[in-house]
């Protein structure tokens, strides 16, 4: 039995789950900013979170691949939901590969399983190393420990009872990645300005004033950091191409529908169902190629970030072409194609976002080309030394 064939159960039970209790909550969690956290926990429960997670901490031993099968069916139905499950996983996905055994005894498998929910902090670090942004958090040694201080804006899955991963700079060291329970004495929560999507992700801002960070909370020390990063990146970029693929998925279905009645003049649209399906299966593809290589730590970061940059594209383009598709009736508040179109502005701005891609991408074939142009001139040197 292929391991396509072994995981067909695991992802119906997923699918039957989003039908019979996400659907019904669609509408309020973009209209009136309902968290489905109670569905969240059942999705751990089947193990929405865990596919990439070894089983020894409670996850099903897959691969990224199969995670990213798992936030593409939540997505083809909310957009928002699928970003939850992008950013518990990813949690999971940190912990996992934490060089510090006692963080992950102390919070994986309660992560894996969705009894312990999650959200990832790490939107400003990431820009931060990429050059775009200064560091919001600031740690200083205390002990075996750090005393941190700081605010972070738009943390999302967070909230009483949740856990928050996120990183600080530590003067003259580095940089450390921690944990922070919601029960950290001197961590405060705020809520953001309303979005004009994705309210249903309790994204709050979080301010830490003099938050003492255990040893058994961290993740990474200075002098660990820059490896982990380097081994947990490509995985977490290429985790979120699970919430472009969902809302494609679905605005193709809105075209679909769209067509039942008004094919003939569809057909003068620029982007057709049927060509977004073709390029939406080229880009599943590639995905499950890397994600299998991430998962085992083989994958250069540069290809990853194409994919992510072609999976913002691609979702732009099709959640464009389903509201023109669906005309008059995609303008409307209710209607699915009026979702989709936020939800795939989200995919696209959300870190890194596509300009942050772009900026990443050039930035890396800007230096390998520097790097030639040094190459040559040396062997160019060494041949005729030889001569």
């Amino acid at each position: 039995m292929s391991q396509a064939d072994s995981t067909a159960p695991f992802i119906q039970a997923i699918a039957q789950q989003v039908k019979s209790e996400l659907a019904p909550m669609t509408q309020a969690i973009d209209q009136e900013g309902l968290y489905p956290g109670d569905f969240m926990r059942r999705l751990g429960a089947l193990g929405g979170f865990g596919a990439a997670l070894p089983a020894q901490y409670g996850g099903l031993g897959l691969s990224l691949a199969e995670q990213i099968q798992v936030t593409t069916q939540v997505g083809r139905e909310c957009g928002s939901t699928a970003f939850l499950v992008w950013c518990q996983s990813s949690c999971g996905w940190y912990l996992a590969h934490s060089p510090n055994e006692a963080v992950r005894k102390r919070y994986l498998r309660a992560v894996a399983c969705g009894e312990l929910l999650a959200g990832t902090g790490m939107s400003n670090a990431v820009k931060h190393l990429a050059g775009i942004e200064k560091i919001h958090l600031r740690a200083q040694r205390d002990g075996d420990g750090y005393i941190v201080n700081g605010s972070l804006p738009w943390v999302s899955n967070v909230g009483d009872g949740h856990l928050a991963i996120v990183a600080a700079s530590v003067e003259g060291e580095g940089y450390i990645m921690f944990v922070v329970p919601s029960t950290a004495q001197g961590l405060e929560t705020r809520r953001c300005l309303e979005f004009s999507g994705l309210e249903g992700t309790q994204t709050l801002n979080l301010r830490l004033n003099n938050v003492h960070v255990p040893a058994d909370d961290v993740l990474a020390h200075p002098d660990q950091f820059a490896a982990y990063v380097k081994r947990i990146k490509p995985g977490f970029v290429v985790g979120q191409v699970g919430m472009g693929f969902g809302i494609i998925e679905g605005c193709l279905a809105v075209m679909r529908e769209s067509n039942a009645g008004t094919a003939h003049v569809n057909i003068f649209l620029d982007d057709q169902e049927s060509d977004l399906a073709d390029q939406l299966a080229a880009l599943k593809a590639q995905a499950a190629a890397l994600a299998r290589q991430a998962q085992d730590g083989e994958t250069p970061i540069l290809p990853v970030l194409k994919l992510r940059a072609a999976v913002s594209e691609l979702t732009l383009k099709a959640a464009n072409s389903a509201a023109l598709h669906a005309g008059a009736k995609g303008y409307l508040m209710l209607h699915p194609a009026q979702r989709r179109l936020r939800e795939a502005i989200f995919v696209a701005i959300v870190t890194p976002a596509l300009k942050h891609l772009r900026k990443e991408i050039h930035d890396i074939e800007q230096a390998s080309v520097l790097k030639a142009a040094t190459v040559q001139p040396e062997q160019a040197s060494h041949a005729l030394a030889a001569h």
